[in-house]
C-alpha cells in the first residue's frame, strides 16, 4: 500500500512539473509574440519590416543559434541593445522578471531548425 502511494505521489509530481514547464513555454511564446515579434517575427526569422530595417537576426539559422550565447541574449533582453552610435536598436524589457527572460531565451532556442 505504501509503495502504491509513493508511486502515485511521484506520478502526480511529474505531471505537475511537466504542466508547469509547459505553462512556462506557453507564457514565453505569448511574451515573445507580444514583445518581440514586431521585429523578429512570430517565426523568429526577423523578416518583418522593422526587423529588416534594424537587422534582426534569423533565429531559425543554426549558425545564428550557435553564435548566440544564453547569457548575452539574456543581457540584451534585460538591458536592450544599442548600435555603435548609441542609438537604441531594442528597448530593455523592464516589465519582465529574470525568470521570464530565461524562459524567453529558451523559447528563442526552439526556432532552430
Amino acid at each position: 500500500m505504501e509503495m502504491h502511494m509513493k508511486k502515485l505521489l511521484v506520478i502526480g509530481l511529474t505531471v505537475f512539473v511537466a504542466s508547469a514547464i509547459s505553462a512556462l513555454a506557453g507564457d514565453a511564446k505569448a511574451t515573445f509574440e507580444s514583445n518581440c515579434a514586431k521585429c523578429h517575427g512570430t517565426d523568429g526569422k526577423g523578416q518583418t519590416k522593422m526587423g529588416q530595417k534594424l537587422g534582426a537576426k534569423d533565429y531559425t539559422d543554426p549558425k545564428v543559434q550557435e553564435a548566440m550565447k544564453d547569457d548575452a541574449a539574456f543581457k540584451a533582453i534585460k538591458e536592450g541593445l544599442k548600435d555603435a552610435d548609441g542609438k537604441s536598436l531594442m528597448k530593455p524589457a523592464e516589465d519582465l522578471s529574470d525568470d521570464d527572460i530565461k524562459a524567453l531565451v529558451a523559447y528563442m532556442r526552439t526556432f532552430k531548425k
